[in-house]
């Protein structure tokens, strides 16, 4: 044995143990087919005996071809061989493969199926033959089924298949006296990882395992390159992202988190058809960006020889169809901003956005916490959900405090600065205090006024606590260019977003529809643009145009979904609830369950604040 590379130690012992002890009443060793039936032999009503010792290196021979075997399923790598060693073993593994549906083709077998029917799932079958007893087949049942192969053991003239289909995983029951010559093409091309297909009848084992016992089988799809290794699974969380499709197979809990998701979305489509709300399209390209102060992605146009931007929001087209007389609109729509990557920021995110005509930003706080109550009832079937190492609360009402309320309480000096003049003195006096509390430098250097340093020692000081469900309001109207001013507090707007576990979640405001006002708004906003300000849209003719023509009072909000998806399925970031996110740039190497990385030189970059309808 010991001329044997890739075989570990436990084999060396267990081929000499077996070679020299009688075994009785166990069965062989996993993975090695039929052990116990090759080395002794029942005679005398059940006792056995040992064969001779001119057979034992015959045995010792099997044993180490279903190492081999083994190591094409599982590999491993010898230590102090490293990644060198990995990516040589890693073409024999796919060769090995390729060499197997070559193989197919030539005894007139297709490896690369083009459909299959199955009649049953891994639900549907559990659900269906639960009362089924043990020992027991139905053989008046035909089902047909389909899957990946999760894990395989061969004893001899026994196969047992884990198949994984979408709904779980079931066993499959082969059987030479059944499957005939068909076994041993099986045995001899099906790895962990193929797509099959079995039809049969349906058996639950002596130890109670619910098994479809198959009279026949079929390759749907040979798998060329192997699963993870089964004890060890996808867990590198790097690369767990990178190879989505290999996490959807392994990691279960991945699945569910994407089921949930889907049925967030299709929930809330729900809940608004239901109120009166239409959902529309808006286009994602645009002439120019706005609704948003974020940085957008830029591309051209050949045919019409245009600059165009992706969309950083969906705001400003939603709010020109109520101009054109809809009274309730929505769009759920994925948003682009050039922005930092972070656990809660991707460049590319989903957001609904739906506008109400005669509300105003207190109607949509009552719909917000409303809507998002009846999601988590119906996805999780609780209003209070966990989230990490937090139970959050989610029954409504939930609480309502101003943005100047929160930071009077976070300054050392109890300041309000809500009653600071917006002077060249009180904004003197509104830096110290927010020194005195400890925001840096790098922070406070851009603010300008009174209102971008109440905002600013919010962001510092106060949003990582609130961790139950918050609407934080009176935002200051520098920070707020669409939001209609505060009908009793001047400086201020009727605007609230809403904090959860320290988060923003959404964003709202009673709309600004003065043109007048807007125009200088926007213009302001072009003016930081001039300085430098990349993330500040110019003035947008077309949205003013629209306005002037007339908007009712209109109440806005904005919801991100991932952060919402996040909550609801307990994922600790952002790229756990998006498919496919967006990653670094990166070059790899594929080594059968391992993958090395090796990442391209990338500058640090801070994720700016998300604004999900500025």
């Amino acid at each position: 044995a010991m001329g044997y590379p890739g075989c570990g130690g436990k084999v060396y012992f267990f081929a000499f143990v077996a070679a020299v002890v009688v075994w009785k009443g166990v069965g062989g060793l996993r993975g090695q087919a039929s052990l116990r039936s090759t080395l002794y032999r029942p005679v005398n009503g059940g006792k056995v005996r040992s064969m001779p010792m001119s057979s034992h290196q015959t045995i010792v021979r099997r044993i180490l071809r279903g190492c081999a075997a083994d190591n094409e399923a599982s590999p491993k790598t010898p230590k102090g061989k490293g990644k060198k060693k990995q990516q040589q073993q890693q073409p024999d593994l796919f060769e090995t493969r390729v060499a197997k549906s070559e193989d197919m083709i030539k005894e007139g077998k297709v490896p690369f199926a083009y459909s299959f029917d199955p009649t049953i799932t891994a639900e549907e079958l559990a659900k269906k033959f639960e009362d089924l007893p043990n020992g027991q087949e139905d053989e008046t049942a035909d089902v047909s089924v389909a899957g990946r192969i999760m894990a395989k053991r061969v004893f001899g003239k026994l196969a047992f298949f884990t198949l994984q289909d979408e709904t779980g995983t079931l066993q499959l029951y082969l059987d030479k006296s059944r499957l005939q010559e068909e076994f041993k093409n099986l045995k001899a091309w099906v790895d962990a990882g193929d797509i099959v297909g079995a039809r049969g009848t349906v058996k639950r084992t002596e130890k109670g395992e619910l098994s479809v016992y198959a009279k026949e089988w079929t390759m749907l799809t040979k798998a060329l390159r192997p699963l993870p290794d089964k004890f060890h699974g996808l867990t590198d969380t790097e690369l767990r992202y990178r190879r989505r499709h290999v996490d959807l197979i392994v990691n279960p809990d991945v699945r569910t988190t994407f089921r949930k998701r889907a049925k967030i979305v299709r929930e809330m489509r729900t809940w608004l058809d239901e109120k009166g709300f239409i959902e529309v399209e808006t286009p994602v390209l645009h002439a120019q960006a706005g609704g948003a102060d974020a940085r957008p992605f830029e591309t051209h146009h050949n045919a019409l020889g245009m600059d165009l931007t992706l969309r950083i929001a969906t705001e400003l087209h939603l709010k020109r169809l109520i101009v054109g007389g809809f009274d309730r609109v929505y769009e759920i729509g994925r948003i682009f901003r050039n922005e930092g990557i972070s656990t809660r920021h991707n460049p590319e995110f989903t957001s609904i956005e739906l506008y109400q005509a005669y509300a105003d930003f207190e109607d949509m706080m009552e719909l917000t916490e409303n809507m998002i109550r009846d999601l988590a009832v119906s996805v999780t079937g609780n209003a209070v959900v966990p989230y990490q190492n937090n139970t959050i609360d989610l029954e409504t009402p939930w609480r309502r405090v101003t943005m100047a309320e929160l930071v009077r309480e976070a300054l050392p000096s109890s300041l309000d600065l809500s009653e600071v003049p917006n002077t060249s003195e009180g904004l003197e006096t509104a830096l110290n205090a927010a020194r005195e509390a400890g925001v840096g430098e790098s922070f406070l250097e851009g603010c300008s006024s009174v209102g971008e340093v109440l905002n600013t020692c919010f962001e510092e000081l106060c949003e990582a606590s609130l961790i139950q469900p918050t609407f934080v309001t009176e935002y200051p109207v520098e920070v707020s260019p669409l939001a209609k001013p505060h009908r009793s507090k001047p400086g201020f707007t009727e605007r609230f977003e809403l904090f959860v576990v320290g988060r923003e979640l959404a964003n709202a405001f009673s709309e600004l529809t003065d043109p007048i006002d807007q125009r200088r708004r926007f213009e302001r906003q072009a003016a930081k643009r001039a300085a430098g300000d990349l993330e500040s849209p110019p003035v947008d003719e077309e949205f003013l145009e629209a306005l002037e023509q007339g908007m009712p009072p209109t109440g806005g909000l904005g919801i991100g979904i991932d952060r919402l998806i996040m909550l609801l399925t307990d994922s600790s970031t952002i790229k756990d609830v998006i498919a496919f996110p967006l990653l670094r740039k990166a070059t790899s190497t594929t080594i059968g369950e391992t993958i090395v990385e090796e990442e391209s030189p990338q500058p640090t970059s801070h994720p700016a604040p998300e604004s999900l309808v500025t």
